[in-house]
């Protein structure tokens, strides 16, 4: 495992610290992990959207271009 350093408002390392002391994360940095881990999944799925419609229009444009060419 890697370590990086961040910098969090101080708001934010309150919550972090309150949800450690409630006993919803062992400790801050599984918190930060866990939080990362959701946010690389939910972009993740975007990300896989826009690749797939991409992917579609770069269809289509071939399609139209062969059909294009065998018109004259």
């Amino acid at each position: 495992m890697q370590r990086i350093t961040i910098r969090l408002p101080e708001q934010q390392v309150k919550m972090i610290d309150l949800f450690v002391e409630y006993g919803e994360f062992p400790s801050a940095s599984e918190a930060i992990r866990t939080a990362i881990r959701d946010m690389i999944d939910q972009r993740s799925e975007k990300v896989r959207g826009r690749l797939q419609l991409f992917e579609d229009v770069q269809k289509k444009a071939e399609d139209s271009i062969t059909y294009l060419k065998k018109r004259g």
